[in-house]
């Protein structure tokens, strides 16, 4: 049965309840908290990009072609179409000889509103680079020439119809994905994302096994656990490429550093891994409201992770964020469920 993750309330009465799952794993798939039904299978959807980038470090593609710590952050974003994460997706594609016509995720116009409104009043069109997913898609390219390298091909000719479920792209990165949550993904559910590669429903206890996995490195060949540990700091290092301009991602990584590296995903998902306490998360929440999703999220680091003043601040004004109207007044909030709060209460206590 869906645990109670996150509520909104107006003129202090509860207007909706945002229902849903929680599991919190450890490096060795101990299941520290389990809220809800953490068996039950979801689509993480874009919550794995870390998983799904480690073919890129894994295959020596990342080293070959000299990728910085922003562009493997871009290949574990979901952005937000600015000008910085466009071009650092180009250039993720000129070093390895191609251009945005070898991208298969499909044109999308920039979420951030100044950016969108601004391409409209200069009659610019929206390409393939400003599609949410164009770091991880540049990414998939990049390993696509590594493996056309290895098999002495052309990599524009090798590198197409990367999306497909059987092209050697995301075969490899399938296996990953197999390999950090300890799910086999060819004998799951499959559907199509929305930027056109596959994706697995999963447990959500295994997407939490996969994040614990990758911040401890337990249960990962050491080439897979050095792969998941480069991506994490390249994430710290270059947080605004994850997400953008006042994005929670991006926010949380800028105020906890190497601490927490978490990743949203479509329709209520989050994923997280908290290094420094050896733990991986996973939420759904049901409705797919991502409000909730990042209401839940914040409380979970809030009572595991003590912050300090500024990250306080930050955190609260996601599990206790006052919600406004038109005219500026305040007219209720979003709030992570006080079961929840007690939950974590009782796992971080001992911990302290």
């Amino acid at each position: 049965m869906p645990a109670l993750l996150a509520e909104v309330l107006r003129g202090g009465a509860v207007e909706s309840a945002h229902l849903g799952s929680l599991a919190i794993v450890d490096g060795d798939g101990g299941l520290v908290l389990a809220l809800g039904d953490v068996d039950a299978r979801v689509f993480p959807r874009s919550a794995v990009k870390l998983l799904q980038a480690l073919p890129l470090v894994e295959s020596g593609a990342a080293d070959r072609l000299g990728l910085s710590d922003a562009e493997l952050a871009l290949a574990c974003a979901s952005h937000s179409g600015e000008p910085a994460h466009v071009a650092t997706a180009a250039g993720m594609l000129a070093k390895a000889g191609l251009d945005a016509a070898a991208l298969e995720c499909g044109t999308q116009w920039p979420s951030r509103e100044p950016v969108l409104r601004g391409m409209f009043e200069r009659g610019e069109a929206a390409t393939p680079l400003h599609n949410n997913c164009s770091g991880k898609h540049a990414g998939f390219v990049c390993v696509a020439c590594e493996l056309a390298l290895a098999r002495d091909v052309d990599p524009r000719d090798f590198a197409r119809g990367y999306v497909g479920a059987g092209h050697a792209v995301m075969r490899e990165v399938g296996a990953a994905l197999s390999a950090a949550t300890g799910s086999d993904v060819d004998a799951a559910p499959r559907g199509t994302d929305g930027c056109s590669i596959p994706t697995y429903a999963l447990p959500l206890r295994a997407l939490a096994l996969g994040f614990a996995r990758a911040a401890t490195g337990r249960g990962l060949s050491p080439g897979r656990a050095a792969a998941a540990k480069r991506l994490r700091q390249a994430c710290a290092a270059a947080p605004f490429m994850v997400g953008g301009t006042q994005r929670f991602d991006t926010r949380v990584m800028e105020a906890f550093g190497e601490a927490v590296c978490c990743k949203v995903g479509a329709e209520g998902v989050y994923c997280a891994a908290l290094p420094t306490l050896g733990l991986g998360v996973a939420l759904k929440v049901a409705d797919g409201g991502v409000r909730g999703a990042e209401a839940a999220l914040a409380a979970v680091v809030e009572a595991l992770l003590p912050p300090g003043e500024a990250q306080a601040a930050l955190l609260q004004g996601h599990s206790r964020q006052a919600l406004h109207n038109w005219r500026g007044i305040e007219v209720g909030e979003i709030r992570a469920a006080q079961g929840l709060r007690d939950a974590l209460a009782r796992v971080a206590r001992p911990a302290r």
